[in-house]
């Protein structure tokens, strides 16, 4: 399992519990010297316990970083969000989040206020991921994607962390703990599955992913509560791991017909940032991402977790990436190979 979510994410560009405060940054335990393991490294998962230990660990080493608790999961973990930008950005969060907020309720706010506290304030990028746990990529790509963000140094992270306000979710702690536990159990790696004995979310499994307009289970009401209450992300990026055979992932743009009942910014923005994150895959020479026709997704399913954002003009994208702890061949498709409009 390959986790390229980091490139795609440079192209982009409080809650239930007290803040876990972070030291002034020093040196930072990496992934290997905390799990034993690189991420994404084969027929290896880790469990939710860990990444909470791992998440805790990193917040109290790194001054980016500050983690809060969203709620509680129907199993009674703690569901949570790791809140990550520059350390100046970390100390003002409160200030940053009360301008977006002021800014999506719009109310009493003139023109010329609302340019003046777009330039003060900060973009908030929401990123979650495992949400349906036996797609493992989207629980492993916090911890890598979160881990990058607190320990480069360059000049492209620097300036993402000093505009932005990143948010990262862990949308179903109680399916990674059930997923890799069961996975893990074999000590003959060649043996280990994904064939799980119940439901990854207690009550309705995958088909949590269809409850983002009920917000009937704990874990939806706690990410809708922080989306659309608390940080009204600008962007927020949605993980999934069933990518279109002979392809390596799906990003938007997505194909006709649109979904007219949006906004016309809403799907011009999907299509401006799925682009973005296209090119930087091309530019990079890394094959394989497809989009629009290429796929059956699209922007009518109105139930899901990215859908939902839609109707509170958020910038919803999703991708679906090849990939098995257990090592896996791309399908061969033949039609797949001749570069196209869709799959470049």
């Amino acid at each position: 399992m390959r986790l390229t979510v980091r490139r795609a994410l440079s192209a982009l560009l409080l809650a239930a519990a007290l803040p876990i405060a972070a030291v002034a940054q020093g040196r930072l335990t990496t992934p290997k010297q905390f799990f034993g393991h690189e991420i994404g490294e084969d027929y290896w998962l880790p469990n939710y316990t860990q990444f909470v230990k791992w998440w805790e660990t990193l917040a109290k080493e790194s001054d980016r970083m500050v983690l809060d608790t969203i709620g509680f999961t129907a199993e009674n973990r703690p569901q949570l969000m790791a809140i990550v930008s520059s350390p100046e950005n970390i100390k003002n969060r409160e200030k940053y989040r009360q301008i977006v907020e002021r800014l999506s309720h719009a109310e009493g706010v003139t023109e010329a206020q609302a340019k003046a506290l777009a330039k003060e304030g900060k973009a908030v990028i929401w990123i979650d991921g495992g949400l349906h746990a036996t797609e493992v990529l989207g629980a492993n790509q916090l911890i890598e994607t979160n881990w990058q963000f607190v320990s480069q140094n360059d000049e492209e992270t620097l300036r993402i962390l000093n505009d932005v306000i990143i948010v990262f979710v862990h949308a179903n702690p109680d399916g990674m703990e059930l997923v890799a536990n069961w996975y893990m159990r074999e000590s003959d790696p060649k043996k280990r599955n994904m064939q799980i004995p119940r439901l990854y979310q207690k009550y309705i499994g995958h088909d949590n992913n269809r409850d983002f307009y009920a917000n009937n289970q704990p874990e939806t009401i706690n990410m809708n509560r922080a989306l659309f209450q608390e940080w009204y992300p600008q962007i927020m990026y949605n993980h999934h791991q069933t990518g279109p055979a002979g392809t390596v992932m799906f990003a938007p743009p997505f194909r006709d017909p649109m979904n007219y009942n949006l906004h016309s910014l809403i799907m011009t923005g999907l299509d401006q940032v799925g682009s973005a994150m296209h090119a930087r895959f091309v530019a990079e020479y890394k094959p394989g991402v497809t989009m629009r026709s290429s796929t059956l997704y699209s922007t009518w399913w109105n139930g899901g977790l990215r859908t939902g954002a839609y109707f509170h003009n958020i910038v919803g994208l999703l991708t679906e990436t090849i990939g098995n702890p257990t090592p896996m061949r791309i399908p061969f498709v033949p039609d797949k190979l001749m570069r196209n409009a869709d799959l470049p």
